[in-house]
């Protein structure tokens, strides 16, 4: 992961620009944003923020939200999660 592009961003039923904001909040909306959504619904997120590979990958370990695809494009970070 956050290597190349493999999911669309266009695919993503919701997306969430986190682009602004210093860890932990990119993940703290990041929940927010996944209890409002349906299960197997994918939420785009996108964040500046370089603490937020290790940070994404507990939240996905802890929550059982599914990593699909993430990568690194002009200096942020993209995360598609599935909702568990």
């Amino acid at each position: 992961m956050l290597d190349q592009e493999i999911i669309n961003p266009a695919d993503a039923d919701e997306e969430l620009d986190a682009s602004e904001m210093g860890c932990p909040k990119p993940v703290i909306y990041t929940r927010k944003a996944l209890d409002k959504m349906s299960s197997g619904k994918i939420l785009h997120v996108i964040t500046s923020d370089s603490c937020s590979v290790k940070n994404f990958q507990v939240f996905s370990k802890q929550t059982g939200n599914e990593i699909l695809d993430s990568y690194r494009k002009d200096g942020k970070f993209h995360y598609f999660l599935r909702k568990k």
